[in-house]
């Protein structure tokens, strides 16, 4: 049975998120669904991240199995045709080998989170960023984040709901940077690891704007991780600001 890695956009507003629901619009249900149009009967994929409610995707990854052979160009064109109006688009589309895994395959994935400063509510990209009304102190988040580059016990930063095994992770960078952006100056997060906990990206960025904004100094930051407890973690800051910008594998499979 042929399989094809799929390269996914996606607007994360109008879904529950990106794993299959019963009763609520989700990604994975949506191209399932429209897969379904090309080839009747239940399908089911796979994707690298499970990302959250009201969490966009730059580039999603998730591979698929059908009956038939399908020239690759073609079948992410077939796809996107049957996914309109979603906001959900088919970016790139390769044919794999049969032991290929979108999540399983992976060796890393990289999160952006976009925070605006601005008072007056945005409009352009609304649901697109978190708006905060304060200038922050980029040089004194950076300073935060750097305690948590590394490998650590992120119990902290962990949803009291994650499902892994271990709260051990190895974040391998934080950047955060400020620009100047559509709508006003924003301060942009890019976090690169193997993989995530649950809720860790938006408890860390949760976390560094109380130190942006001089609530917490960047020491708290360390003294938060070494706590282990989910009670020591800053805020949870809200999804619309956070993109899964890219998954990484040995082999590029949408590489010309």
């Amino acid at each position: 049975m042929p399989r094809y890695a799929l390269k996914i956009e996606y607007n994360g507003a109008p879904f529950a998120g990106w794993q299959r629901q019963a009763d609520q619009p989700s990604v994975q249900g949506a191209i399932e669904a429209a897969l379904a149009k090309l080839q009747p009967g239940a399908h089911t994929i796979a994707a690298a991240g499970r990302t959250d409610a009201g969490v966009h995707a730059l580039a999603q990854v998730a591979h698929c199995d059908l009956a038939k052979a399908w020239e690759p160009f073609r079948l992410s064109e077939a796809l996107n045709h049957h996914l309109k109006p979603l906001p959900v688009a088919v970016l790139n589309c390769a044919a794999v080998n049969a032991d290929w895994h979108a999540r399983f395959s992976a060796v890393e994935r990289r999160y952006l989170f976009r925070m605006l400063m601005r008072r007056a509510p945005a409009t352009h990209d609304a649901g697109q960023v978190w708006q905060v009304p304060a200038n922050l102190d980029v040089d004194a988040m950076r300073e935060g984040a750097a305690y948590l580059v590394g490998h650590h016990d992120f119990t902290t930063f962990r949803s009291s709901i994650c499902q892994a095994q271990s709260p051990l992770k190895t974040l391998d960078m934080i950047d955060i940077e400020r620009i100047n952006g559509l709508s006003g100056p924003e301060v942009q997060f890019r976090l690169r690891a193997r993989s995530f906990l649950h809720n860790q990206v938006r408890s860390i960025v949760g976390t560094l704007e109380r130190v942006g904004r001089g609530a917490w100094s960047p020491k708290d930051v360390s003294t938060a991780l070494k706590a282990c407890d989910r009670a020591a973690c800053g805020p949870v800051c809200p999804p619309q600001g956070l993109y899964l910008a890219a998954v990484e594998y040995p082999e590029d499979p949408f590489a010309d």
